[in-house]
């Protein structure tokens, strides 16, 4: 396979960063125009993130937040942003580089943006967890909305446990790694199919 040294991933994503950009400069300066808001979803171990220890102890790998009724002093540079947010009462001021997004979402529209974020150094590879979204203080979402975002859970694969993840939880979600966190293994008996043969 041919080896790619110009990287066009790498710029492919920085362009449409370039967007996020663009999207949130508008929202600082207008605000959020008719229906659009923003789930944007980012690395909180890449360097750059700043943010309490209260909240980074809530999630110490990724969180989602949004932006939509209540939030403020939204500011973007080059490439970061900050905005404040409250989080069960208590304000909090967020510092994202560009480059922990690692996704972002117009509900309103379907819009949609993924991307990949580099490790920091040393730090092991892990599969990436389902992120979890931050409660921050907010109306409640429309209703065809939220059911709009939970139809791919509606119908779970066979063979496999239900996942009962709620994208909007009224607290912080539990830190990944803890001690019951995990899923308990689907279990099941393999049976023969000789059993079912006419003896």
């Amino acid at each position: 396979m041919p080896v790619d040294n110009i990287r066009y991933d790498l710029l492919t994503q920085d362009a449409l960063r370039g967007v996020i950009r663009t999207v949130l400069t508008d929202a600082a300066t207008k605000g959020l125009p008719g229906d659009h808001h923003f789930f944007i979803t980012f690395d909180t171990r890449a360097e750059g993130v700043r943010m309490s220890t209260r909240l980074k102890a809530s999630y110490p790998e990724e969180m989602t937040i949004v932006l939509q009724h209540q939030f403020w002093d939204l500011t973007v540079a080059e490439e970061e942003f900050e905005v404040g947010l409250a989080f069960n009462g208590i304000p909090e001021r967020l510092h994202i580089p560009l480059k922990a997004v690692k996704a972002f979402l117009d509900p309103s529209v379907q819009f949609a943006l993924q991307f990949t974020v580099e490790a920091e150094a040393g730090a092991a590879a892990t599969e990436t967890p389902a992120p979890a979204i931050a409660a921050a203080d907010r109306k409640k979402p429309k209703p065809e909305l939220k059911q709009e975002l939970k139809r791919d859970q509606a119908k779970p694969e066979l063979g496999k446990p239900e996942l009962k993840q709620e994208l909007a939880p009224e607290g912080p979600a539990p830190a990944k790694g803890k001690k019951g966190d995990a899923a308990p293994a689907p279990t099941g008996e393999v049976v023969r199919l000789d059993r079912f043969r006419k003896k």
